[in-house]
Parts: C-alpha cells; sequence; structure tokens
C-alpha cells in the first residue's frame, strides 16, 4: 500500500530508528516497500539500507532529485517521504491507514498529510520550537520536510513531484500542493536535534527563517544554498 522513500546522506548514525519505526507497518502490510535513495555516502548508509531489506539506490544531485528519483521507482499507489533523520511516533500507521482509507473511499477530497514535528531533545527550547512550527503549519499550511509527507501517487504526479533543487524543495512542492490538499496528523515525526544543539537554537531557526523569507522574496534556490551551506 505505501512506498516509503527516504533520501540519505551518511546517515549511518540515523538511519537504523527510521527504519525501525518502520516495522509494525511493515508486518501489517501497510508499509510494502522501503526505497533508499543516496546522494553519496561514504559511510555505512549503504549496508544499513540493504541489510534492513531497503532498495538502496545512488543518485548524487540534491535532495529534491532523490526525493523525485524515488517516486518514480514506487510500485505502490502511496508514497510517503522520510527525511533520514525522522522517527514517526509509534503507532504512526493507524492514523495514517486512516487517513489513506478516507481518501481512497471518497469521504474525503485527495489530499496529502504531514506529521506533527518534534524533536529529540528536552528543555524549554526544543518544546518552544514545535510550538512555533505547529502555528506554522496552522496558520500557513506550510509544514517542512522532516514532518514527512504521505501521499496518493496519483495528486503527487497532479502536482507535479519535487523539483530537483538544492534546499527549499519541501517548500516548492507544499506551496504547489495547497492547504486545502493538505491535512496535519497528530502523530510525530521526530527529528534529530544534533543541528540544533550544535549551531544553537536561536541561530539555526534564524537561518532557516532566512532561507524561507529570500525564497519568498524570489532569490533562486542557489543563490540560497551557496549562502547558507
Amino acid at each position: 500500500m505505501i512506498s516509503v522513500i527516504i533520501p540519505t546522506l551518511n546517515a549511518q548514525d540515523r538511519l537504523t530508528a527510521t527504519l525501525a519505526a518502520l516495522v509494525p507497518a511493515a508486518v501489517d502490510g501497510i508499509v510494502r516497500e522501503v526505497i533508499v535513495i543516496d546522494g553519496g555516502s561514504t559511510d555505512q548508509t549503504g549496508a544499513i539500507a540493504e541489510e534492513a531489506g531497503a532498495t538502496f539506490v545512488a543518485r548524487t544531485g540534491g535532495r529534491g532529485y532523490q526525493l523525485e528519483v524515488g517516486a518514480r521507482r514506487a510500485k505502490f499507489p502511496w508514497l510517503l517521504f522520510l527525511h533520514d533523520d525522522t522517527v514517526l511516533d509509534g503507532g504512526w500507521e493507524r492514523e495514517a491507514s486512516s487517513f489513506m482509507y478516507a481518501v481512497d473511499s471518497g469521504s474525503r477530497p485527495a489530499a496529502a498529510a504531514a506529521f506533527r514535528f518534534g524533536l529529540d531533545d528536552v528543555g524549554m527550547r526544543p518544546r518552544l520550537l514545535e510550538r512555533l512550527v505547529a502555528l506554522r503549519c496552522r496558520i500557513f499550511g506550510l509544514p517542512y520536510g522532516d514532518q514527512g509527507l504521505l501521499i496518493p501517487g496519483t495528486l503527487y504526479r497532479e502536482v507535479g513531484g519535487f523539483n530537483p533543487l538544492p534546499v527549499m524543495e519541501d517548500v516548492d512542492f507544499f506551496r504547489r500542493l495547497k492547504r486545502r490538499r493538505l491535512a496535519m496528523l497528530q502523530a510525530r515525526a521526530v527529528t534529530d536535534a544534533q543541528k540544533f544543539r550544535q549551531s544553537g537554537y536561536l541561530r539555526r531557526s534564524a537561518r532557516n527563517l532566512s532561507c524561507l523569507t529570500l525564497y519568498f522574496l524570489g532569490v533562486s534556490t542557489g543563490r540560497i544554498d551557496r549562502l547558507y551551506r
């Protein structure tokens, strides 16, 4: 029923947890295949993916390109895009199944879904950031890629798929999807908080907001990538 697509790059320390969260859904027959599209890892990412039974494909060209390559290889009618440092909450598959049934049965119009944003860190700063992300999603209908994307393949192709952008491929896609065709699930997509701890929550959040602002001002994604690499 679901093809899971995970773009990776040197993800050996993160990928195992991401894949483990998919096991219950695979046992239930909900997740039918996992496709790992790798951007040139030099660690054990490939070995971990293959040992877990995932299809491993090496494709350089940026995350947007990796996501599109994975979508084209998918065999099943629903697509689930996940980042390699994202772990879905236990039981996520039950809520996802209810959503997919509603769309497939016609009881709701064709739509995609994203998960609630979570961070695997303790304290006030990660909880505040989670609330701010929830507010952004509620007001603007704009989740990021680290919140996952569950979407019918037909709707994915109708929207035009992921563009091969170096950055902001998620924002570009959700803008084309439109808010009316997006649902927010209650299950969380919990992201590795290491990048926030290393850079600092304020600095990392300001960097992300600056990228988003430049994108909406029409600055090219190539220039945004060079400015913040």
